[in-house]
């Protein structure tokens, strides 16, 4: 999407230098013109910025990797499960996530925190006796 905008910028900003004469000829104020594509471009870079960063995570007996990780307050993330055993489970209360993840498949959760602090992913389903230490760590700064 960017590399289209910024070509049609492109070949807008070439065509304006070549009709620069017949643009004021016809009274229309370039400046302006060339203001109303800057914004353009700005919008465009904005929105380039709101897509969910994506952090990949890892289940397997009886850890989860990475085991902390540090969100933005009001960015949107997209977790990228799997197991390499068996069904984990990937819960984050504050976050509102209960999701199970299983072997072989990708699960995506998408969200954007709201809330700072520091709080607890623990795996919610019993996945043998090292089960109970199975969490890791995500801040919210």
């Amino acid at each position: 999407m960017i590399r289209i905008n910024g070509l049609l910028i492109t070949l807008v900003f070439v065509a304006a230098i070549l009709c620069y004469g017949t643009l004021r000829a016809i009274g229309l104020d370039c400046c302006r013109l060339v203001h109303a594509i800057e914004s353009s471009y700005d919008t465009d870079m904005a929105l380039a910025d709101d897509n969910p960063t994506v952090i990949k995570i890892t289940a397997e007996k009886f850890d989860f990797t990475p085991d902390r990780i540090v969100l933005k307050k009001g960015q949107p993330v997209t977790f990228q499960l799997t197991s390499l055993d068996v069904v984990h489970g990937f819960m984050i209360r504050p976050l509102d996530i209960d999701t199970d993840i299983p072997p072989g498949k990708i699960t995506e959760v998408t969200v954007t925190p709201e809330v700072t602090g520091t709080y607890r992913i623990i795996c919610d389903h019993y996945c043998g006796l090292g089960h109970g230490g199975m969490k890791m760590t995500v801040v919210i700064q």
